[in-house]
């Protein structure tokens, strides 16, 4: 059976113009429930920028859609359905998000939404879905403005972004103490996207930083192509800082490590978003040891549920279909949560009917192998936390929140940079 289809924009839509040609007078295409289907639709970053964190989120819808359907489907009303998806590229583009889940909703008669990565895109879909109130539920845009916005339609199967690095700046206080230091003494130099997601990262960061005193000595954009942060790392290295924090996606990670190693710049802690989809430990082997990657998820966590079993289990069944990922990012397993929290809403609504889904997705509370999932009143989802892995033997290990940690953290980090 098919489960998805991919539209290229670029093929089918023409650009702009055509999308708003197609939209004049374009009644309802497709119904939202076709025999036995269910289907769901998304505009995601199948090319741009973000185009592999878009083959994560995309590759962790469809296995769960798949693994749903293998397992028999979901049953509304005493019929049993299949999840089939409808996606579109959005190129990494916001405003492309917007025009393509117009054409969505109303040429292609979507009523169920899949979120796009990221947060700019994300934030750019949410005020559509919500005109039209359509609910969505969204696994890749963390920004915690998106929930301060009054949206109804809108649920977020993570956390949210201001949590990604704050944890760092504890355990480094906690580090410091450990060796005899104030944390109010170290220095702290950053790098991060001018983007909604990094922004909240740094406003976390600087939460944690004016809570323990500690010194900012840099404090630096990326530029918008994220393709050279030497200038900073320049600066960094002058003034040998106690930590490192980056931020800038699966690209700004990449150059930041790539960047790190050639001009020999370190610091005792090093954290670094979006290791695992920038591939850090395949990429940069032992130049990545000991880097900080704030985590979503992560398979060594001791959550379980129904359909997939553990996290381990989930994880070795992901990289078992799929031999082109080294490792499991956490955008793949939040986007596969994603698929359960629909079906699970649908059995629970036992209706196609938009608003009692909405009403039967804010009342979730369930676990997964992604963790707990349960909704806040402004969509985001509290029950579950961030975690910490370090790259260590070429792996990724959760080593905070201690209640969590699989290993401990090494520290300080020693790495040879050449």
């Amino acid at each position: 059976m098919i489960t998805s289809t991919f539209v290229a924009r670029t093929a089918c839509l023409g650009g702009a113009a055509a999308i708003a040609a197609a939209l004049v007078g374009a009644g309802t295409a497709a119904a939202r429930v076709e025999g036995d289907k269910i289907i769901l639709g998304s505009a995601i970053s199948i090319t741009g920028k973000y185009s592999q964190e878009g083959k994560n989120a995309k590759d962790g819808y469809d296995f769960a859609v798949k693994r749903i359907n293998d397992a028999g489907g979901v049953k509304v009303n005493g019929k049993t359905y299949k999840f089939e998806v409808k996606y579109y590229d959005d190129e990494s583009t916001p405003a492309r998000t917007a025009q393509l889940l117009e054409r969505l909703i109303n040429q292609d008669g979507i009523k169920y939404v899949l979120g796009p990565y990221g947060s700019g895109p994300t934030k750019a879909a949410a005020p559509v879905t919500e005109k039209y109130k359509i609910p969505m539920v969204e696994a890749e845009g963390a920004s915690r403005s998106l929930f301060t916005q009054g949206y109804r339609y809108m649920f977020a199967a993570l956390s949210t972004s201001e949590q990604y690095l704050s944890p760092v700046v504890e355990l480094a206080a906690e580090l410091a103490k450990k060796h005899g230091k104030q944390p109010g003494d170290l220095k702290v130099a950053m790098s991060f996207e001018n983007d909604p997601f990094s922004l909240d990262v740094r406003a976390g960061v600087m939460e944690e930083i004016k809570k323990y005193g500690m010194k900012i000595v840099v404090d630096d954009k990326m530029p918008r192509d994220l393709s050279d942060i030497s200038a900073t790392l320049t600066k960094i290295k002058a003034v040998k800082p106690d930590m490192i924090l980056v931020s800038g996606h699966t690209k700004g990670a990449i150059t930041a490590t790539r960047q790190m190693k050639e001009m020999g710049v370190n610091a005792p802690i090093v954290a670094i978003t979006h290791c695992e989809s920038a591939d850090l430990t395949g990429k940069f082997g032992a130049a990545a040891a000991g880097i900080l990657c704030p985590t979503q998820w992560a398979e060594t966590l001791k959550y379980k549920d129904g359909l997939y079993g553990t996290a381990m289990d989930y994880n070795n069944a992901f990289l078992k279909a799929h031999s082109d990922y080294k490792e499991v990012p956490y955008q793949v397993a939040q986007a596969s949560a994603v698929i359960q929290i629909w079906a699970d809403a649908f059995r629970r609504a036992q209706s196609f009917d938009t608003e009692k889904l909405r009403d039967a997705l804010s009342a979730t509370d369930m676990e997964t192998f992604y963790g707990r999932i349960k909704f806040s009143p402004a969509g985001n989802n509290i029950g579950k936390p961030m975690v910490l892995r370090q790259v260590q033997n070429d792996k990724y290990v959760v080593v905070a929140p201690l209640k969590y940690a699989a290993d401990p953290v090494e520290f300080p980090r020693t790495v040879a940079q050449r």
